[in-house]
């Protein structure tokens, strides 16, 4: 179970809260630190909501059903990741509210 999560952001600090709580094991993954894990580009890619359009430069087009190109932008950007999200055998789930990560944990 992975976290991408940014301690700056309080849904992100939020999410953590609940997983720690309940004493999971996950990874608190800092993805502006390490960008984004090449194992999950295909799972995010597929996500509605993914971007976080206000981290993007009003320069930068980009489509979002495109996946090559938003695969770039994410890569270039990893700050335009949405946050906080939780990614579980093979599901993700975007927390926002935060307690929306809880559905992958039943």
């Amino acid at each position: 179970m992975r976290l991408y999560h940014n301690p700056r952001c309080s849904k992100s600090r939020q999410a953590l809260a609940l997983l720690l709580e309940r004493d999971l094991e996950f990874d608190d993954y800092r993805y502006l630190e390490h960008g984004i894990a090449e194992e999950d580009f295909e799972l995010l890619l597929g996500m509605t909501g993914i971007v976080r359009p206000q981290e993007i430069d009003k320069s930068i087009q980009f489509d979002p059903n495109n996946k090559p190109q938003l695969r770039k932008l994410l890569q270039d950007n990893p700050k335009a990741l949405q946050r906080p999200i939780l990614i579980k055998d093979g599901r993700a789930v975007i927390g926002r509210p935060p307690e929306n990560i809880l559905d992958l944990l039943d």
